[in-house]
C-alpha cells in the first residue's frame, strides 16, 4: 500500500500562489487545508487534503 504524498508547505505556497501570511491567516479562520505537524516542528499537507480543499474552494465560488 502506497503512503499518501505529502506535500512541505512551501511546494502547497507556490501550488495555491499564496503567501505564508496570508496562508496562516486563513489557517486562523478555519478556510485553509488541513495541515500535519510533524514532531520536529515542520508543517506537511497531504495531497489529497490539498485537493480536498481546492474542490471545497470551487464550490463555494459557484
Amino acid at each position: 500500500m502506497a503512503r499518501p504524498q505529502m506535500l512541505k508547505l512551501p511546494e502547497v505556497l507556490a501550488e495555491i500562489k499564496m503567501s505564508r501570511a496570508a496562508f496562516y491567516r486563513m489557517r486562523a479562520r478555519g478556510k485553509a487545508p488541513r495541515i500535519r505537524k510533524l514532531p520536529n516542528g515542520q508543517v506537511r499537507v497531504s495531497r489529497a487534503d490539498l485537493d480536498a480543499w481546492w474542490e471545497s474552494c470551487e464550490e463555494t465560488a459557484i
